[in-house]
């Protein structure tokens, strides 16, 4: 039976490696000026409404305009003093141009930080352009213009924003993802009320700004609501004319010390620092050095932060005069080092803090039924985190979608690594020079404001190819990042396998396959480990807890105890994977529902558990504890028929009729569209683009090692995809003897695997092409002319009963990427041919 996600939750105890008590303290300290503040006890509904969502989560009836996120919103950089200016502010939808409405009232009120289109911001609508006003008054003591400068921070407004204070421009920023500020002490008047606009232009995937998974129409499909405007925090804090801005810290497990380097702004010439870190009450190290240069921090003995343990020690930053203290805030961090090791089956795997850890982790998307891409309250954004643990997950993929500073601060709290993506530009076609530019320096700017947070180990700059522009630039964009941040590993494209990817750049640390319901079982090549990027998606559908009413899912179950199983049994296919193709990670599709999709293990509004926790968490702690990089072989390949003669072999030496005979076995293969044709060794077959020759039976034992040869002459080497041996499963072709149009290139492939020539071939030439499956070595090898020319590394690939195929392929349950060309002597093996023989095939008959 399904069970209600508890609305509330006992307190948990404290347990080794939890949060020092300092740093809570510290916290709910910030909270309190937070929501004993003036400016937001007199905030009242002002005219302001909620809208009526569709689904209302356990928050929903939490949020007014007295109480919206009021939580201190930088957890990583805090001050005694901040005023936060969420609450009702004025509204009104724009036209492109229009001139700014200073002192005028505009006609609607709208809640931030909640998106336009959601039902927390009373908007309920999308607008291309338009208005935010309200008032705020600065507090006397806070002496701004005197001693102090008066900062106003927006933690993300999507997508391009221009700020004014009392009527003059102080700010401008593109990208919806990105916090920006800006010191408005220049436009401030003497006192009493000051005037803030801001004006928005959204147009999501009318343009090719990143934009993630939002669409102005959702498709019912992957699809979802856009959420446009601010959508993060907005808030004000006094700062000296000389002042702490950022922090840049790298922990270093082998040093035991902390890099520091404590960015200033203003009048900051000849200031120093003193850093003091903490473990709870007890000063670990104190330690002086200039502003603006790296110094490093000891901390002896030190206590390493991991899922298990996340423990984070307080960070004390003090910037001086001369001994005038000048600047204080208040930080944290955690030790830990990723990397990547070999395990004891040789294969290449992720480390946390040197040791093995398998990446157990599900796609989280972000959204929400009440407050589309900004939870209702701290606690809901949390709340998916705290589920996270409780289901045995160690891990998160925040996919193409980024949060405010708190979701990360509880990450790090709660012990759960993060893989961040990128929010991708829309799909379909390929972005113009302006918005490639663009997307980098969004993406740069994403990791320069992220790469502080202990639980993000990885940046996913590409998903699935959505809005690639070109091989080369994505290898170039994961070498970027790396130098940009050279303690996080990049996955330069998560499902490179898949959709609309350029295929594989061979960059960065990671290669990264999808499959649904999978798992993806790619193997680590080189320096790169390999991970299953997305799998699973199971789904049930709810009844009065579905965002259309009804949902899809990419395999549908009846009823919580078959979804349990079909999750359970998936997983132990993780385990397996990862135990003999090396996987590091794997993540599973989803955490929630969102909107058509319910392939959670929460409805959308959070109401419903889907699955019996219990057996989740059992399966995949056993994952975690037993994907060790120990392996454990595999049984033994099968030595398969000796000789070159083959198990199968077609010469189309029949010249006339309707079948051409297999010379070795028993599976004479029927034509349609074909006709006879010179072959390099008497007869051939000529097919139009339209013709093949099936043989009727699997003649490819594809859980297994095999060879399949043939001479293959193309009429045409354009951009379509040319098949010339493939065996069928009903949905993707086991494999590809083929000629890739994509890369102009003769393949032997796998979906989104391919090993490739270095040439394009030469339309009415004829080559002697031979791809190779070795299980045992785990890879899948083309031959031209006898000689090796790639090799890619490849695990297990399922058993097949299709029919094997001379002309044509099968992608998506279709018979596409028909010959045009001749095809002549075809040979199928059951076993891994050596280059040897493969050499000796090539000149056979000669």
């Amino acid at each position: 039976m399904l069970s209600l996600a508890p609305l509330t939750r006992r307190p948990r105890r404290g347990r080794r490696g939890s949060r020092p008590a300092s740093v809570t303290a510290a916290l709910s300290a910030l909270l309190i000026v937070a929501t004993a503040s003036p400016a937001a006890l007199a905030q009242t509904s002002d005219g302001w409404e909620m809208g009526t969502p569709r689904l209302t989560t356990p928050w929903t009836a939490q949020v007014s305009p007295g109480n919206a996120l009021p939580e201190y919103p930088r957890p990583q950089l805090t001050r005694d003093q901040w005023r936060n200016l969420n609450g009702v502010w004025e509204f009104a939808g724009a036209t492109d141009g229009e001139a700014p409405p200073f002192g005028e009232t505009l006609a609607e009120r709208i809640l931030v930080p909640y998106p336009t289109e959601s039902a927390l911001s009373g908007i309920q609508r999308h607008e291309d352009h338009m208005w935010y006003r309200r008032t705020f008054e600065v507090p006397p003591n806070w002496r701004v213009g005197k001693a102090n400068s008066l900062k106003l921070n927006f933690g993300a407004v999507d997508y391009a924003a221009t700020v004014y204070v009392n009527g003059r421009q102080v700010a401008t920023h593109k990208g919806g993802y990105g916090s920006f500020s800006a010191d408005v002490t220049g436009a401030l008047k003497p006192g009493g009320p000051q005037e803030i606009v801001v004006g928005v232009e959204d147009r999501t995937d009318a343009t090719w700004q990143p934009v993630g998974k939002q669409r102005r129409v959702p498709d019912r499909g992957i699809f979802y609501e856009g959420a446009s405007g601010i959508w993060q925090t907005v808030w004000m804090e006094p700062v000296p004319t000389g002042h702490v801005n950022t922090l840049d810290m790298v922990p270093d497990i082998d040093s035991s010390t902390l890099g520091l380097t404590v960015n200033t702004a203003g009048e900051s010439g000849g200031l120093a620092v003193e850093a003091t870190v903490k473990d709870g009450n007890r000063i670990v190290s104190r330690t002086s050095g200039p502003a603006d240069d790296p110094i490093e921090l000891p901390v002896p003995d030190a206590k390493l932060w991991s899922p298990d343990s996340p423990f984070l020690y307080d960070l004390e930053v003090v910037l001086k005069n001369g001994n005038r203290p000048v600047d204080r805030v208040l930080s944290y961090f955690g030790m830990r080092e990723i990397g990547t090791t070999e395990g004891a089956d040789g294969r290449l795997r992720m480390t946390l803090n040197g040791e093995i850890l398998f990446h157990m982790s599900t796609l989280d998307q972000g959204y929400w039924p009440d407050g589309i891409y900004t939870a209702p309250t701290d606690e809901a954004l949390r709340f998916d985190l705290e589920e996270h643990k409780k289901l045995g997950f160690n891990t998160v993929r925040k996919h193409i979608k980024t949060e405010p500073d708190r979701w990360y601060h509880h990450a790090d709290r709660l012990g759960l690594l993060v893989w961040q993506d990128m929010p991708s530009m829309r799909t379909g076609g390929r972005p113009p020079a302006d918005a490639q530019r663009q997307f980098e320096a969004e993406l740069h700017e994403m990791v320069e404001q992220k790469k502080n947070w202990t639980s993000v180990v990885g940046w996913v700059p590409f998903n699935e190819g959505w809005g690639e522009w070109s091989r080369d630039a994505t290898g170039r964009i994961a070498d970027e990042l790396k130098a940009q941040d050279p303690t996080r590993l990049v996955n330069a494209h998560s499902g490179v396998n898949c959709c609309d990817s350029l295929g594989d750049s061979g960059r960065g640390d990671v290669i990264d396959w999808h499959a649904y319901p999978g798992p993806a079982k790619p193997m680590p090549e080189g320096e790169r480990v390999s991970i299953d990027g997305e799998h699973g998606g199971y789904g049930l559908e709810v009844e009065d807890h579905m965002w259309f009413g009804e949902g899809h899912a990419y395999r549908m179950l009846p009823d919580e105890e078959s979804l349990t199983a079909a999750y359970v049994d998936n997983q132990r296919e993780v385990l397996a994977a990862a135990r003999s193709c090396g996987i590091s990670g794997a993540i599973y599709t989803q955490i929630t529902d969102v909107e058509h999709e319910v392939n959670g293990f929460l409805t959308y509004d959070r109401q419903v558990r889907k699955m019996d926790y219990a057996q989740v968490r059992a399966v995949n702690e056993s994952i975690i504890r037993n994907a060790d990089g120990s392996g454990d072989g595999g049984p033994a390949p099968d030595p398969g028929t000796p000789g070159l003669q083959g198990v199968h072999a077609y010469n189309f030496n029949e010249g006339s009729g309707s079948t051409a005979a297999d010379a070795v076995g028993d599976a004479d293969a029927t034509l349609s569209g074909t006709e006879w044709a010179e072959g390099v060794h008497d007869g051939g077959l000529s097919f139009g683009g339209a013709g093949e020759a099936d043989t009727g039976a699997a003649l490819v034992d594809t859980a297994g090692g095999y060879t399949v040869s043939a001479w293959a002459r193309l009429d045409e080497a354009g951009g379509a995809f040319q098949t010339v041996v493939s065996q069928d499963t009903g949905g993707n072709s086991a494999f590809f003897l083929q000629y890739s149009g994509q890369d102009q290139r003769w393949a032997m492939s796998f979906v989104g695997l391919r090993a490739l020539s270095p040439e394009k071939p030469e339309p009415g030439r004829w080559y002697h092409l031979t791809g190779v499956r070795d299980t045992e070595a785990g890879t899948l090898e083309l031959f031209v002319d006898g000689e090796k020319v790639d090799t890619k590394s490849a695990c297990s690939a399922d058993e097949t009963s299709g029919s094997t195929v001379i002309g044509r392929g099968q992608y998506g349950g279709n018979e596409v990427d028909y010959l045009r060309g001749d095809v002549d002597d075809v040979r199928v093996f059951d076993r891994a041919l050596s280059d040897v023989e493969v050499a000796e095939l090539a000149t056979a008959g000669e």
